[in-house]
């Protein structure tokens, strides 16, 4: 379990991320057009797991655009952001804002990957959903770098996720 904070209030997630080095954990998720992705449907490339309590919050909407951005530059790389939000406000938000470069999945039919990876919240007002998270897979699904951001309403370290992607 870890703990971290909203605006100063303690709040624990389910578990700890996967600890780098280890395979990291398949999942089932939703894309926005209803069809399931699973960890093996990205075989053989990097990815950038960009994880969320919402699209519909500033910081969220943020590391989306951010990681589009970046990821336009990336080779061989692809940027899952992943949330509890419906696949249709997901959709709707990378829509309105032209945001091609990212892949959005929802972990709403069940909260698995949440539990599988150790990350949803099990108290206070997020409770269910996941907690704001970066963790880099290699392109054997070999997890690279983790982080968990302390405080839900900051950023996460863009940089340093970015040059795991470097450091294989």
């Amino acid at each position: 379990m870890a703990t971290v904070t909203l605006k100063g209030n303690e709040i624990q997630t389910s578990g700890s991320l996967p600890e780098v080095g280890s395979k990291a954990p398949d999942f089932k998720l939703t894309a926005t057009d209803l069809s399931t992705k699973t960890l093996s449907d990205f075989k053989g490339s990097k990815l950038v797991l960009n994880i969320f309590p919402s699209i519909d919050t500033g910081t969220c909407a943020q590391s989306t655009r951010e990681y589009n951005r970046e990821a336009a530059e990336m080779e061989n790389t692809k940027v899952l952001c992943i949330s509890r939000d419906l696949p249709f406000a997901l959709s709707r938000f990378c829509g309105a804002e032209g945001l091609n470069n990212v892949i959005t999945l929802s972990d709403y039919k069940d909260g698995s990957f949440g539990k599988d990876y150790g990350l949803d919240f099990v108290n206070g007002p997020l409770e269910a959903l996941l907690s704001r998270c970066v963790i880099v897979l290699d392109e054997n699904g070999i997890v690279r770098y983790t982080e968990q951001v302390p405080e839900i309403v900051d950023e996460p370290n863009y940089k340093a996720s970015l040059y795991a992607l470097l450091d294989e």
